[in-house]
């Protein structure tokens, strides 16, 4: 009787045994004999008690990997930040299982890797403005050593990318620098255009000068020819309007504050031939 009870009790724990319930969103995977047999999905699944084994029970739902900052130096030689975050899913467990060791770990070193490889091509402000081209091209190079892996990567975000401490401070420098640069050569353009204007000024000044004093030779000259023409008479016309001239400077002298005393010559038609000289004769 005894017997009969340990055998019934044992045939019991071996039906339970044989009787497996798979939870939705997960799968398992069954060893015979240690050599893998069959994955059991959701639901009431039957294996050979003490033949077959449960390896491991993979979740099939979407898994987060958080992937850490590390340092990356660009193709000129900066030093910059960055981190991601991968959507993942298991679509084969067998291979999840069978393919790598640990198909998280090995997920989170590709994605690293291959994301320095991607922004070490790149110079800092590439690497800074297309976010979603490194994105992009992440995902194209990993997902098919994933999929080797039995894992389907859904997305991968690219979190932050941003230079290091020491890169920071060396572009605000630089901005700096740039800042003060252009500041020069807004000053630099400003004396340069109004010493321009100032020239052209001048010229322009020195054009009209030279315009009046042409202007006022030839009325003097026409003058003359007027004179001469009524009188018949070349010497007379010109000491009129050379001593006009001459007593007409006369006057302004003496209005001068500075002007003592101002000396006429009795014979100024005289001295005005004096000063003509031979050039009338």
């Amino acid at each position: 009787m005894e017997i009969l009870i340990v055998l019934l009790f044992a045939v019991i724990i071996t039906l339970f045994a044989g009787v497996k319930i798979v939870s939705q969103g997960e799968e398992w995977v069954v060893e015979r004999l240690g050599k893998f047999s069959t994955t059991l999905k959701p639901g009431l699944n039957i294996i050979i008690p003490y033949i077959d084994t449960i390896r491991a029970k993979i979740s099939t739902r979407d898994i987060i990997l958080d992937i850490p900052q590390q340092e990356v130096i660009t193709k000129d030689n900066a030093v910059i930040l960055t981190n991601a975050i991968a959507f993942v899913r298991v679509t084969k467990p067998s291979d999840a299982i069978y393919g790598v060791e640990d198909f998280k770990v090995a997920i989170q070193n590709l994605i690293m890797t291959t994301l320095r490889s991607i922004i070490g091509e790149m110079k800092l402000d590439e690497a800074l403005s297309n976010r979603d081209m490194i994105k992009a091209r992440l995902k194209d190079q990993i997902i098919d050593d994933a999929a080797d892996w039995g894992v389907t990567v859904k997305s991968v975000e690219i979190q932050d990318i941003t230079p290091s401490a020491s890169m920071q401070q060396a572009m605000e420098q630089q901005a700096a620098a740039e800042r003060e640069r252009r500041a020069v050569e807004t000053r630099a353009e400003g004396e340069k255009n109004a010493m321009i204007l100032e020239a052209q000024g001048k010229l322009e000044a020195a054009k009209k000068e030279a315009e009046a004093q042409v202007a006022l030779s030839e009325a003097s000259a026409q003058a003359i020819s007027n004179v001469s023409a009524a009188i018949q008479d070349k010497e007379l016309p010109t000491m009129f309007l050379l001593g006009d001239r001459y007593i007409n400077t006369l006057e302004k002298m003496t209005q001068s504050p500075n002007s003592k005393f101002v000396i006429y010559p009795a014979d100024l038609q005289g001295a005005i031939k004096g000063m003509l000289g031979g050039v009338l004769k």
